[in-house]
């Protein structure tokens, strides 16, 4: 009796995981665009949105579009108001490699501003609309100083250190003169990789791009006007030019990329990591950012 129920739940239990899976595989069906299943030669598309934290899964469907013979041209859409600094020039990088291979264009939203523009500069073609924001060439270091607040409720710290910069940007003490003169060297070289980016995505002189580069934005108009973009336009107009310039005649259909596969408990890990990442940045106070400032999510 006791073997016969352990055969009636195990195959209960072998029944239940099979629905799952079958389930999970017509899930996936559905999801995917049936239209890309027929398409021989279309234009890949790329979404970078918010904040630029994480470069992997962008730096990805780069690399997966490179490769893929179907796609003909990318349109690489921003919608970001920049981010961090590394990550940033991860997705600079892996956009310059790309443009050798094919056309690369890029379809700006509504903003499109420091680390947003950054990786959009070695573009082959930029697009923006007329009232996106973009610019803001420039580097920022934020710090928090709650030394007087400590003071105020009774607490004090105290820190052992190897070094005179170790603790630099701690939020319990005044900066001293030597270790702000020590951050704006960093800044300003990080600042002068951006000029040389853009200089060079744009071909212009870097003596012009360092005219801009004070941390200003611009409408699309506006830089269109001093060649930071190529043309006004949508999303749209820009597909129909990577087609043309992907060597597809007609409507390009277009190709994007594989929904990234992940179940529930991964999500969920990968959740709290990024909480845990955005936690950590802020509660050191300490992050080097192409970020426009007041556009965060």
């Amino acid at each position: 009796m006791k073997n016969r129920w352990i055969w009636i739940i195990a195959g209960i239990g072998a029944f239940l995981f099979c629905t799952l899976i079958f389930g999970l595989i017509t899930l996936t069906y559905l999801l995917t665009d049936k239209n890309e299943l027929t398409i021989s030669a279309g234009v890949g598309l790329v979404e970078v949105k918010g904040l630029i934290i994480d470069p992997l899964e962008t730096v990805k469907q780069l690399h997966a579009f490179g490769k893929d013979a179907k796609v003909k041209s990318v349109v690489l859409r921003i919608d970001s108001p920049g981010g961090v600094v590394g990550p940033s020039q991860e997705i600079w990088s892996a956009v310059k490699t790309l443009k050798e291979k094919k056309p690369v264009i890029v379809s700006m939203g509504s903003v499109a501003a420091s680390g947003g523009y950054y990786i959009a500069a070695p573009a082959t073609l930029i697009y923006a609309n007329p009232g996106t924001i973009t610019g803001s060439i420039g580097v920022l270091m934020k710090f928090s100083n709650l030394e007087g607040l400590m003071g105020k409720v009774g607490l004090k710290s105290f820190t052992l250190k190897t070094g005179k910069f170790k603790d630099v940007g701690s939020p319990v003490r005044t900066m001293s003169d030597e270790e702000k003169a020590m951050l704006q060297l960093v800044i300003e070289s990080t600042h002068g990789q951006f000029v040389k980016a853009v200089a060079e995505g744009r071909k212009l002189p870097e003596e012009r791009v360092r005219e801009i580069a004070d941390g200003r934005i611009f409408s699309g108009e506006q830089a269109r006007a001093n060649k930071l973009v190529d043309r006004l336009g949508t999303m749209q107009d820009a597909l129909v030019e990577a087609g043309r310039l992907g060597g597809i005649s007609g409507e390009p259909g277009v190709i994007k990329p594989p929904k990234k596969k992940s179940f529930f408990l991964d999500m969920l890990v990968e959740e709290s990591a990024g909480k845990f990442s955005s936690m950590m940045r802020k509660e050191k106070g300490f992050s080097l950012n192409y970020e426009l400032e007041g556009m965060e999510e």
